[in-house]
């Protein structure tokens, strides 16, 4: 299940993000991973979830992104939940992509858990995007 927190910048969607990592990580049998843009999460998020900085491994658009997610889900087998912050920030900007990107890892991981944030105005998302909002 794949679930959008879309809005401008300032309305909270990495502290909602946060939060559901710690809820998550707590209740979670299995592995619990948190990819972000940059390293500004490290004192924010539990240290029992998996915090991945993707700058650190170039990722630089969509296709990258979904590449790394598709490793990351390949190499364990025990992740129940994902979520990515700055979505789109990661896709650079690019809203197709990033739609495109969107229903591909719902596609990969029908199983999982997935939260993702992106700074848009929610009027802004299509029709592609707000199935998932």
């Amino acid at each position: 299940m794949v679930k959008l927190i879309v809005g401008v910048r300032g309305t909270g969607k990495t502290k909602t993000l946060i939060s559901m990592v710690n809820e998550a990580a707590e209740k979670s049998k299995g592995s619990v991973i948190c990819i972000e843009k940059g390293n500004k999460l490290n004192f924010d998020i539990t240290h029992k979830a998996r915090l991945v900085d993707a700058d650190a491994y170039a990722i630089g658009d969509a296709q990258a992104l979904y590449g790394f997610v598709a490793g990351i889900v390949a190499s364990d087998h025990d992740i129940t939940d994902l979520f990515i912050d700055s979505t789109l920030k990661i896709c650079q900007g690019d809203i197709a992509a990033f739609e495109k990107f969107v229903d591909e890892v719902a596609a990969l991981t029908p199983e999982l858990n997935v939260v993702m944030t992106a700074s848009m105005p929610v009027e802004d998302c299509g029709e592609a995007l707000k199935k998932y909002i």
